[in-house]
């Protein structure tokens, strides 16, 4: 599903500041920007909005014709697959270095598209080199624009000629709320191959070496009605192993991913089991109070795929034991196997977002849900140093994860264990599978009764009625 607003892309070559004018125009920091050249990679979508006008801009990666490596030519695609879909194209240039040969490589390969195409001549910090940005002319592509990307300067007279450009929306957009989902997992699992199968296009750059992805890039998709909303991360490794501050930021972007997500899609390397590494990953998921989906890829390693594909097999029992037995906390997340290389399992993995965004979004009356703790208590009394925990009244407080909170005599008598005990007698009783579930305790001083109403408070000095 694509958007029907209007596409600006932004083109140049290493280096020349691409991100942090895409990041001036969509006036937040979504790119990664470092002084190293290759930093972006694959596109990277945000929407922004000048003079009323609203539009999609897209960042790509640095272009460069004469190296052959496998990356840069993925980025030569992404950048072709972009200029498909652009409605004006800003061709960014570096105002200190020159017309450079790859910027002429680069025009001529623009020359020829019909569409308009801005020379954006970046790093015009003052006046002064106003003036050098004039040797841009010789590119033949028409008016220059100085501006500065990183201070602001000409960005707003840039965005008065942008939107002059573009064409009018020609659809209404569709409104629809969408599920968010954070793809994450160890560098090298399949993450961005996943959301090329998802999507049936080169959306993202796939290769072997670990860390390609770099920014958290968004895809969107339609799935049985839904709307969803594919939050690409970067691998996440355990912070000791974090070098340099471009890839600090690649951890911190794929952790605000998380923290924006509705539901976490965890990838894993079925072929090289759990590690420690998935299981801080998927503690990450679970402490943020996400709704969590295992996808197991490279499935086909373990079972090459023969005909329709299994719902079990001792393989996979075995597997997702291995996962139960190793982090207890998540046994709440449902799985799906999958091989992004066979585009197999895709469709399970989205039929299990939607069981768990269901369950993430749950509510209970207060009625069944108080007869539920009441059997439970009933069943299993819970006495500490002699005191026996009672719970007066029970209701749910929020979704998203779906929340409780317990008015009970005293909170400190209500052990992690009974409180575990009640957490799975709710989860037996409602399908709330794939999202996590809390519990809160209060003083039963001030609990409402049955009916919802809250007690009168006691006049000073007058006893109050033993439970």
């Amino acid at each position: 599903m694509r958007s029907t607003l209007p596409v600006v892309v932004i083109v140049g070559r290493p280096n020349v500041g691409k991100s942090t004018l895409f990041n001036r125009l969509v006036r937040k920091r979504v790119a990664v920007v470092e002084d190293t050249p290759g930093i972006t990679r694959d596109r990277l979508y945000a929407e922004t909005e000048w003079n009323g006008r609203k539009f999609q801009v897209v960042d790509t990666g640095g272009i460069v014709f004469q190296e052959e490596d496998p990356l840069s030519e993925q980025i030569r695609v992404q950048a072709n697959v972009a200029l498909e879909e652009a409605d004006v194209v800003m061709f960014v240039t570096d105002t200190l270095d020159g017309v450079n040969p790859d910027d002429l490589d680069l025009a001529n390969q623009l020359r020829p598209i019909d569409k308009p195409v801005l020379v954006v001549v970046n790093k015009a910090d003052n006046p002064q080199r106003d003036n050098y940005a004039n040797e841009f002319y010789t590119l033949g592509l028409g008016e220059v624009y100085p501006v500065s990307g990183l201070h602001g300067r000409g960005v707003g007279d840039l965005m008065d000629v942008v939107v002059e450009l573009l064409p009018p929306s020609s659809e209404k957009r569709d409104e629809r709320e969408e599920i968010r989902v954070a793809i994450i997992g160890r560098p090298n699992v399949g993450k961005s191959s996943l959301v090329n199968a998802f999507t049936g296009e080169q959306r993202m750059i796939v290769s072997s070496i670990a860390g390609t992805t770099r920014d958290a890039i968004d895809t969107e998709l339609e799935y049985r009605g839904e709307k969803f909303r594919l939050i690409d991360t970067a691998g996440i490794r355990r912070r000791g192993k974090i070098q340099g501050s471009v890839e600090y930021y690649m951890v911190d972007r794929a952790q605000k991913a998380v923290d924006r997500a509705d539901c976490a899609m965890i990838v894993v390397d079925g072929s090289d089991g759990l590690t420690d590494g998935d299981k801080r990953i998927m503690k990450l998921a679970h402490d943020a109070g996400r709704a969590c989906v295992f996808a197991v890829n490279k499935w086909d390693k373990i079972e090459p795929p023969d005909g329709e594909p299994k719902k079990s097999s001792p393989q996979k029992k075995e597997f997702l034991k291995v996962i139960s037995n190793e982090i207890p906390e998540l046994a709440y997340a449902t799985a799906a196997f999958t091989s992004a290389k066979e585009s197999a399992g895709l469709e399970p993995v989205l039929d299990e977002i939607l069981r768990a965004q269901e369950a993430y979004s749950f509510r209970v009356s207060t009625g069944q849900l108080n007869r539920l703790i009441h059997d439970a208590t009933f069943a299993r009394p819970y006495t500490s140093k002699g005191r026996a925990l009672k719970i007066y009244y029970a209701t749910q407080v929020s979704t998203r994860p779906p929340t409780f909170t317990l008015f009970v005599n005293d909170p400190e008598l209500l052990h992690f264990s009974y409180e575990r005990y009640l957490l799975n007698k709710i989860r037996e009783k409602f399908p709330l599978a794939g999202t996590p579930i809390r519990i809160k305790t209060k003083s039963s001083h001030g609990a409402p009764d049955a009916k919802g109403k809250l007690p009168r408070r006691p006049k000073a000095g007058a006893k109050t009625p033993s439970a």
